[in-house]
């Protein structure tokens, strides 16, 4: 849980929203804390399963690659006592390229991770955005700070600025977001050459 809703927070960023036109008064700010909005926000709990579940089909792939990896290294190292130089060296070149496979799909495995998780939680982002701006424009705030960021350099606040109460309940009561569609296939493919030994 803490890990979607840090990087919700982060994406959120310093979130500052300023008014269209300068008011003859002084201006009125106002902040929120997103990290506390977003923990309990509708859809986050649901988004976070769902995150978790791609999560372990993309562990359990690279489980899989690494078992195979470890097999043929295993194998290797037995047989090769038995082979010439030629064929030793044709064995070891061939798994240090099934490692090089490994290790460039682990990296595309996390890229595809850390863009599923943005598309996730991008319905909730952007309905917290338009509420806070509702709650902008209606109350005739200059500014929205966001405290709840790890990007924050606010470090003390009047807490009669604190809107997150107002924000949250509007977040409830408001339509839940449609969801992100499930993405059964996101975690399918194998590299070349590396593939779950067979069963026995």
């Amino acid at each position: 849980m803490r890990g979607l809703v840090r990087a919700t927070s982060l994406a959120l960023g310093l979130f500052v929203i300023a008014a269209g036109s300068a008011a003859a008064q002084a201006p009125k700010f106002g902040y929120v804390n997103s990290a506390k909005i977003l923990a309990d926000a509708p859809g986050r709990a649901e988004a976070e399963a769902q995150f978790n579940t791609e999560v372990k089909a993309y562990q359990a792939q690279l489980q899989r690659m690494s078992d195979s990896l470890q097999m043929l290294a295993a194998n290797f190292d037995k047989e090769a006592p038995k082979l010439d130089s030629a064929a030793r060296e044709t064995r070891a070149a061939s798994i240090r390229a099934k490692e090089a496979d490994y290790q460039k799909r682990a990296q595309t495995l996390d890229t595809q991770m850390q863009n599923r998780q943005a598309e996730l939680v991008r319905p909730i982002m952007e309905q917290l955005q338009k509420i806070i701006e509702q709650v902008r424009s209606e109350d005739n705030y200059a500014m929205i700070f966001d405290v709840g960021s790890q990007a924050s350099v606010i470090v003390a606040a009047d807490k009669s600025l604190d809107i997150t109460d107002k924000v949250m309940a509007r977040m409830k009561a408001a339509p839940r977001p449609a969801a992100a569609p499930a993405k059964s296939n996101t975690l399918t493919t194998k590299p070349a050459g590396v593939s779950r030994p067979p069963d026995k």
